[in-house]
């Protein structure tokens, strides 16, 4: 029900992102747009949870309105030029971005700043029980749900089915997590992608449905060479238990969700909302938005960060003693 509340609310402020950025309202209140992600998506709640919480809402110098956005690689465009101030953003793509080695897009992004870290989002595959796939490469022909098209999800399954030599060998289907859990329910799809913080509720849907199995990821990274190909991602493993019928631990790798912002925000700006949200209330409330965001803590406040830090990040973290 709190999920479903702030789903609700994040889609509202959607609409009111549409046309309001680096403005100011009736009041003379500064306005600044934050990009989430899909729908049911960690990303979304991110967001979500920072703009609604009551401290960043009694800010009397500027508002933040989040709403939901195609995800990753959306958010690092429209940060960059500014029609987003601040997204979320997978470490991953912020390194590519700022350094022109986007797939297809050779443009560098360099007016996108680390903030702070969120959360590990861990690459999840999801088939059914009895299916016969236990690999990537076991998706051949098979119909599969690879996430938001625009999104990091998207990009990162593109990444590592071409990495493994599927990509082009599956029938892809460019959907969210919660119309992908519904696909694959109703028999359409034979398995689908995600690259969120667990508990997903897209695959404790899934796992109501149907009986699951979950794909040991990390396996086909270590044996084909990935981790030495893309240093920026890291092992995990998704403990068993996580979801209905899977008993046993899930290796797989991560990268990290990150909170950034364009280098034009204000450094004021962008200090006094670490200042609100990294604190022991801050930090319960994004907890109570989404559990994923246990992960968040001012000791950790900058880890997966491999890029600059935005001018008011780091005299935050400098102040609390994570940035030396």
């Amino acid at each position: 029900m709190r999920n479903k509340f702030f789903t609700i609310a994040i889609g509202v402020c959607a609409v009111l992102m549409m046309t309001m950025t680096f403005s100011a309202d009736a009041n003379a209140k500064a306005i600044y747009k934050f990009g989430g992600g899909p729908a049911g998506g960690t990303f979304q709640f991110m967001a979500g949870g920072i703009s609604t919480y009551p401290p960043v809402k009694a800010i009397k110098e500027f508002r933040v309105l989040a709403g939901a956005s195609g995800g990753s690689v959306e958010n690092l465009r429209k940060v960059n030029s500014g029609a987003y101030a601040f997204g979320v953003v997978y470490s991953g793509h912020v390194y590519q971005g700022r350094n022109g080695l986007m797939k297809n897009d050779t443009r560098k992004y360099e007016d996108v700043l680390g903030v702070g870290y969120f959360y590990g989002a861990p690459a999840q595959l999801v088939v059914k029980k009895g299916s016969g796939i236990k690999s990537v490469k076991d998706l051949a022909g098979k119909k599969v749900g690879v996430g938001n098209a625009g999104s990091g999800a998207f990009a990162n399954c593109e990444l590592f089915f071409s990495h493994m030599g599927v990509w082009d060998k599956i029938e892809r289907n460019a959907m969210g997590y919660n119309d992908a859990a519904a696909a694959f329910g109703n028999n359409q799809l034979d398995a689908f992608w995600l690259f969120v913080g667990y508990p997903s509720g897209a695959v404790v849907m899934a796992a109501q449905q149907n009986d699951i199995e979950m794909i040991n990821l990390a396996a086909d990274a270590e044996e084909s060479g990935f981790f030495d190909k893309y240093p920026y991602f890291s092992r995990l493993k998704i403990p068993a238990g996580t979801y209905k019928g899977v008993d046993y631990d899930v290796p797989s790798f991560q990268d990290s969700a990150l909170w950034v912002a364009n280098a034009k925000v204000p450094a004021d700006v962008v200090y006094a909302l670490l200042s609100k949200i990294y604190t022991p209330e801050g930090l319960a409330h994004m907890v109570n938005v989404k559990s994923t965001a246990k992960a968040m803590s001012v000791e950790g406040g900058i880890t997966g960060i491999i890029t600059p830090l935005h001018p008011g990040a780091e005299k935050f973290w400098k102040e609390k003693g994570v940035l030396k």
